[in-house]
């Protein structure tokens, strides 16, 4: 169990059984855990999102942002933001590029793209819960207080649960494609993202993503296309900057969360 608790140590800020010792190896064994442990963000957020739910779309998005920013410490989104500081002011240099790319102080681009992201995924997760909402009840698609009866807001509620099932799988794909992408994109720069390739378990990511596909086939069958979020970001890394780091993973993981929740939004929208 020693590498399912450092993957959960090392994308999460969930409790769990100290390690004595580290070996950096054992990062890249880890990797195998990444889309379980995506599963489990995704679990916490869909959770937030039902609870707030109760109340109003608005607050179920807020919920399901705090807890998704919670959960992860924002470690993915602070990859997002260095790594738009890093392409801002590289002014097609690689050295300028990884060395902003090191530097621990937030820039302006950096700031814009960390607020720009907050916002995307708030609007998205508001409209995926008015969406999921509106065809459960006509009378009263806002809120369960506007529910009749007891009877009916639990229906309403287990009903919701249901459509919002694929939150649980967005976090658990972004995740999965880190393995691919660490294991086939040259590293730019020694760090956590250059360990993931030392050793790739390609059985393992396989496996996952035939159990994510089954999984997206019966909660939401729009995040069969997730591959393509993945292959769209490994080559934009490919083409704009030749290889990768962990930043560069953790930007991905956040921008293949966003695009996977649109793609949930435009499919509620099309029901």
């Amino acid at each position: 169990m020693r590498t399912l608790i450092l993957a959960i140590q090392f994308l999460t800020r969930l409790p769990t059984p100290q390690l004595k010792t580290f070996d950096p190896a054992w990062l890249a064994d880890a990797a195998r855990w990444f889309a379980p442990v995506g599963l489990l963000v995704g679990a916490i957020v869909w959770l937030a999102v039902l609870a707030g739910s109760l109340v109003d779309p608005w607050l179920a998005a807020l919920a399901g942002l705090l807890a998704w920013l919670w959960v992860t410490g924002g470690l993915h989104i602070d990859g997002l933001a260095d790594l738009a500081d890093a392409q801002g002011a590289a002014h097609r240099s690689r050295e300028r590029f990884l060395e902003v790319l090191k530097d621990p102080h937030l820039g302006s681009f950096g700031v814009l793209s960390l607020a720009t992201q907050l916002i995307v995924k708030l609007v998205l997760l508001m409209l995926l819960v008015k969406l999921s909402l509106a065809p459960l009840s006509p009378d009263a698609p806002a809120a369960y207080p506007g529910y009749h009866s007891a009877q009916a807001g639990i229906t309403a509620l287990a009903g919701l649960a249901a459509a919002l099932g694929g939150l649980v799988l967005v976090p658990a794909w972004a995740r999965l494609f880190t393995v691919a992408w660490s294991a086939t994109l040259p590293s730019l720069a020694a760090g956590s993202g250059e360990r993931f390739a030392w050793r790739p378990h390609w059985p393992s990511f396989w496996l996952c993503t035939l159990l994510l596909a089954t999984a997206s086939a019966w909660l939401a069958p729009v995040l069969l296309l997730a591959p393509l979020a993945g292959l769209f970001w490994w080559a934009y890394l490919k083409r704009k900057l030749g290889g990768m780091t962990g930043d560069c993973l953790g930007a991905g993981i956040e921008v293949c969360e966003s695009l996977l929740l649109l793609a949930l939004v435009v499919a509620a929208r099309t029901l």
